[in-house]
């Protein structure tokens, strides 16, 4: 599981930290999501967010796969709960539409972008963690564009109401 945390400042997002939260191939399922639980409990304790914005479940083909996945992102949002940190979803379409333009774009393509929007020297080792990063920059736009009532629907309108954003 990634995560990204960034900070705001001068309304311009800025790298806080990043990283993955491993597992051990043979670890039993629920070993794994207290290790969830717990880093996210951790992260949240010495980053003190705002949010925890995350990732919607997606339909996929293989429903235990699914239901695993729903349990972990579970556990990030009991975590955060825990907390009273308020919890946003955004679809995966949805976050790579912001991040990229694209709702169908690569974990490349997203990577590439979160790269050059937060001015980073490499990108982050493992695309869990870029992901995670794009998850906090799209709900990062998705206030922008409400909080600042700049009327922008689309990729390109909010391109328009903001030129400086990847000059």
């Amino acid at each position: 599981m990634g995560y990204g945390l960034i900070t705001i400042k001068n309304r311009d997002a800025e790298l806080l930290n990043c990283g993955v939260v491993k597992m051990q191939p043979k670890t039993d399922h629920m070993e794994r999501l207290a290790r969830i639980f717990n880093r996210c409990i951790y992260l949240i304790d010495q980053f003190k967010p705002d949010v925890l914005s995350i990732e919607a479940p997606f339909y996929g083909k293989n429903v235990q796969s699914m239901l695993k996945l729903g349990r972990a992102q579970g556990m990030a949002m009991a975590a955060a709960i825990s907390r009273s940190v308020p919890v946003f979803e955004y679809s995966p379409r949805k976050i790579k539409m912001a991040i990229t333009g694209n709702g169908n774009a690569s974990k490349e393509q997203v990577a590439g972008m979160v790269k050059a929007m937060l001015s980073l020297q490499s990108e982050p080792s493992f695309h869990d963690a870029t992901d995670g990063l794009a998850v906090a920059l799209c709900h990062h736009f998705q206030f922008k564009i409400e909080g600042e009532n700049t009327g922008a629907k689309s990729w390109k309108a909010f391109l328009s109401a903001n030129p400086d954003r990847l000059g």
